[in-house]
């Protein structure tokens, strides 16, 4: 079946100029040598206005939609005015606008900064969304982008093809792989299921203390990660304290200077995990605690303490 991909692309006059031309120009070329080059037809719109959004949804009839531009989190995603100016539209609104065409479309992409609360609400509907976590560079944007599109044009599905754009960003040595978060619409019987099963879990805590841990996964392992960086631990001068806290030499540690917040991150992770300190990851579970103290990540983070055992981990 022939998908049309439609570019909604927008750089309002007083925003930080973005390389969108370039992005762009990437994702065509990457579709034209593609193996199922066929599959494919690339739709533009250009200094887009939420009336356009409306009118090329109902002409083109997408099946991925991509967006192109600034992101502001909670606030919305920025497009055009009639003057060219920003105008902001929430996650909310996009959610209802996507809804009306979810029997079609299959993946939307928003590639702009702290995109992910849109992403949120658009993937109540739709299949499947990706929005940054976080603020993303030019650099790491486009290379997510040739990568995610190179592999949707080799026959991939787009879980593997959104592992392969950020995979991309990692080769090229940019420290942004984790931006980029892929949504999933939720499975009404599946997300019954995970509520029964957490709130089993929350219910016999107190009764499991004397079982043993359970190891973390590698989803475990890359939601501390992501929320360590996006608490500002991680960051250069926060890194030693943050040592202090969990009971680490920094000493210990060689990467604690000459790495990037996600590179500082994934190494101390990983090296808690491979030492089997169950202690020290408690810790930052609990200082994570005190910045996401509500919403999908306290949930999270309250399943990994269950892995881990915190409540019976000495403090």
């Amino acid at each position: 079946m022939v998908q049309t991909i439609l570019i909604l692309a927008a750089n309002p006059k007083g925003t930080t100029p973005l390389r969108l031309d370039q992005e762009v120009r990437e994702i065509d070329a990457g579709l034209q040598r593609a193996k199922q080059r066929d599959q494919f037809v690339l739709e533009q719109k250009w200094a887009v206005r939420p009336r356009d959004i409306q009118r090329a949804m109902l002409d083109i009839n997408p099946q991925i939609i991509h967006f192109s531009g600034h992101g502001t989190g909670d606030e919305g995603l920025v497009f055009e005015d009639e003057t060219g100016s920003a105008k902001l539209v929430d996650g909310e609104a996009l959610a209802g606008l996507f809804d009306l065409f979810a029997d079609h479309v299959e993946c939307i992409v928003l590639n702009g900064c702290y995109s992910e609360i849109q992403a949120n609400a658009i993937s109540q509907h739709i299949n499947y969304v990706i929005g940054m976590s976080k603020a993303i560079g030019d650099r790491a944007a486009i290379e997510f982008t040739v990568g995610f599109y190179d592999a949707l044009g080799a026959g991939r599905p787009v879980e593997f093809a959104h592992k392969f754009g950020c995979a991309a960003i990692r080769l090229a040595d940019i420290p942004e792989q984790l931006t980029p978060i892929l949504k999933k619409k939720p499975n009404s019987g599946e997300t019954v299921a995970k509520i029964n099963l957490l709130e089993e879990e929350l219910s016999g805590a107190n009764e499991a203390t004397s079982e043993e841990s359970q190891e973390l996964n590698d989803f475990d392992r890359e939601i501390i990660t992501e929320l360590l960086i996006r608490s500002g631990r991680a960051e250069y001068s926060a890194r030693k304290a943050l040592c202090i806290k969990i009971g680490i030499e920094s000493n210990q540690l060689g990467f604690i200077r000459q790495s990037t917040d996600t590179d500082f991150a994934l190494e101390l992770i990983s090296y808690l995990h491979n030492i089997d300190d169950k202690q020290a990851l408690c810790k930052i579970c609990k200082e994570l605690e005190i910045v996401f103290k509500r919403g999908k990540y306290s949930v999270e983070l309250e399943k990994i303490k269950l892995k881990l055992n915190c409540n019976n981990v000495g403090s």
